[in-house]
């Protein structure tokens, strides 16, 4: 990351939290859940900071994190479930997305959302779009609010831990920097691999539909 735009995330993550303390928490959270790229490894570890000064207490900390998760992804759940699948419907011929793909990742939450949502909680930049399809899927609100917590807690009480052991290196020890940049590494080498499969798999079948 750029490090002008890091600093700046910095300066906006910490102004939040130490204005808003638990609330900013979750508005911040809120905010990343809500297809927002605003890193979590950044909230969560400055939370544990505070946590370190004697500010906050970890499990309240991680829990408000949990919270703002729930809330950010109701709206773009919301979205999602509200305008999603007319507007893939109606462009999704330029993305290769087509209705039987939409049916596709409709059974697909009806029969795997739990351990879905359950496990892209515990996954960068996964975590933050995946209420987005569950909104396109209907997924049951009360059943995707429920793995949107439980997956959330532990990743955000991690973070916060990170952070309160780090101390005042919160955001600049290189070892926590590596581990979480060769953790993204993996995950967004693994989101391309799916995007390329997706894009490889539905040219083909364009072309025996325009062969035969």
């Amino acid at each position: 990351m750029n490090e002008k735009i890091l600093a700046l995330l910095v300066e906006f993550v910490t102004r939040v939290i130490g204005a808003g303390g638990y609330a900013g928490i979750v508005v911040l959270m809120g905010i990343e859940s809500a297809c927002i790229p605003l890193p979590s490894e950044l909230i969560m570890p400055f939370a544990g900071y505070v946590a370190y000064l004697g500010r906050f207490n970890l499990f309240w900390a991680a829990t408000a994190g949990a919270v703002g998760c729930n809330l950010g992804s109701a709206v773009a759940y919301w979205i999602g479930a509200r305008g999603g699948r007319p507007l893939v419907e109606r462009y999704g011929k330029w993305v290769l997305v087509s209705h039987s793909d939409l049916d596709w990742v409709t059974r697909f939450f009806e029969k795997y959302g739990s351990i879905t949502v359950l496990i892209a909680r515990l996954l960068p930049i996964v975590r933050t779009f995946i209420a987005f399809p569950a909104g396109v899927a209907k997924m049951g609100q009360v059943r995707f609010h429920i793995y949107t917590f439980v997956g959330s807690w532990p990743w955000c009480f991690v973070l916060a831990l990170v952070g309160r052991e780090l101390g005042e290196r919160w955001h600049t020890d290189p070892r926590f920097q590596a581990v979480f940049h060769r953790f993204h590494l993996a995950v967004e080498l693994a989101v391309v691999a799916l995007i390329l499969w997706f894009l490889w798999v539905h040219m083909n079948r364009r072309r025996r539909a325009s062969a035969a």
